[in-house]
């Protein structure tokens, strides 16, 4: 299916005219018109707009076809002849889908939104707010408070923004839309469950555009699956009880390998010339292996002797901070598959328990790359025999890799980042 488009008239060719010929008359006709043209331009580019016929089927269809399934799969017929027939597409839904932070921007400006003095200061406030709430839960479920307290700051800013949307249509526009359509559908499935269970209502279902709901921002599989009522009243409320969702938290991650007393990871120094040859990306390593290599603390100092696997992590290939992260980081990214958002979370999770900030080398600057760049190197690996998936212009761990591959076969710094290097040697630059 073709995603919705809004209907786009652009008029102001026909008002310039039209303002140069009035301001010869009175010189307060060209300011009425610029307002009035604004106002036009505002009204008409901002009404939902089925972009032909055949969309409007598509969706249509799919619908039917949810209720067929939904019939068969014994729901009531609230949701089966009430909920289903009413929803309908968000166009706003499938644009933001398309652009979604973690992988259109850069680690630095990704992290200037996120670790702010404002999201540390809070974090530290929220932790003696909530203290005795934070003990009992991590003495039942093992979570360290400040990673609570760094999900919560970085999902809804403390539940200050927990989302507008209509989630019951927001889900049911991914799901009839063929990107990610089994994922979504399965959702919209848990989400009616939820309906029918009496767990949540139609009328509180308020969220962000991907369907997730509340403080912590829980997808409706989430929400069935460790979804717990915190503060003891009967009901599981993620939008209005704090105790809900951090409780429902502490539990989920628990329940996906959360390790007590392991720490996510921290940033390291690499060494001048280092043997970018012997590590692979998204590969573990004893935590020993990376002292051998010379890695040391961000200070300098000796990595410790603690055994412990470790895998390198370069949000911005060499010439940008470097990390060593440990089995909870891949807990973090089940919850988000985002290296950006993990490494945000760590990090917010150590300043808010005191740490000092990032360390950035001034002597280094990072190599920018645009997505259409990164795209068309994908294109070209592929071409020659480097396997990246399909091209989409995001820096996952396919490309990672054949980029790796790539650098070290033609005598690059093996750092897996699509740099200018890389870029010009593949010709997509000059």
């Amino acid at each position: 299916m073709r995603p919705l488009v809004f209907a786009k008239v652009n008029l102001a060719i026909f008002f310039n005219v039209f303002t140069d010929f009035f301001s010869r008359i009175s010189p307060i006709m060209p300011y009425l018109f610029k307002l009035l043209s604004r106002l036009l331009l505002v009204s008409i580019t901002t009404v939902p707009f089925i972009a032909n016929a055949a969309d409007k089927v598509d969706f249509e269809q799919c619908i039917k076809g949810m209720k067929v399934q939904a019939t068969s799969a014994g729901f009531s017929e609230y949701i089966v002849n009430d909920v289903i027939p009413t929803l309908s597409p968000l166009e706003r839904v499938i644009a933001l889908d398309q652009r979604q932070p973690e992988f259109s921007q850069s680690f630095a400006d990704y992290l200037k939104l996120r670790l702010t003095d404002y999201h540390i200061q809070t974090g530290r406030k929220k932790l003696i707010e909530h203290k005795i709430l934070f003990d009992q839960l991590s003495k039942k479920y093992g979570i360290p408070p400040q990673y609570l307290v760094a999900f919560w700051g970085l999902e809804t800013n403390f539940g200050r923004h927990k989302g507008k949307m209509s989630v019951l249509n927001s889900l049911a526009t991914l799901a009839c839309d063929q990107r990610r359509s089994k994922y979504f559908t399965s959702e919209i499935f848990d989400l009616f469950h939820l309906i029918d269970n009496k767990t949540v209502t139609v009328k509180q279902l308020n969220g962000s555009w991907a369907g997730a709901m509340g403080h912590m921002q829980f997808m409706p599989s989430a929400f069935r699956k460790y979804a717990i009522d915190g503060d003891n009243d009967g009901k599981i409320d993620l939008w209005q009880s704090e105790a809900d969702a951090l409780t429902s938290a502490a539990n989920y991650l628990n329940s996906i390998g959360w390790l007590e007393k392991e720490r996510w990871g921290r940033q390291v120094q690499l060494p001048e010339n280092f043997a970018f040859k012997k590590v692979e990306f998204d590969k573990f390593y004893p935590l020993a292996t990376f002292k051998e290599l010379g890695v040391t603390r961000a200070n300098g100092t000796d990595l410790s002797d603690y055994k412990v696997g470790a895998e390198l992590v370069l949000p911005a290939g060499s010439k940008g901070p470097a990390f060593l992260v440990y089995p909870n980081f891949n807990v973090i990214m089940k919850w988000n598959l985002s290296e950006n958002y993990a490494l945000s979370v760590g990090l917010l999770a150590n300043r808010i328990q005191g740490a000092t900030g990032l360390k950035v080398s001034n002597n280094k600057t990072t190599d920018l790359y645009k997505s259409a760049e990164l795209k068309a190197l994908q294109e070209k690996l592929n071409t020659i025999g480097y396997d990246v998936g399909k091209p989409d212009g995001i820096w996952g761990p396919k490309s990672r890799k054949a980029i790796r591959l790539y650098q070290l076969q033609h005598g690059l710094v093996g750092d897996g980042f699509p740099n200018r290097q890389v870029l010009m040697k593949a010709e997509i630059i000059g």
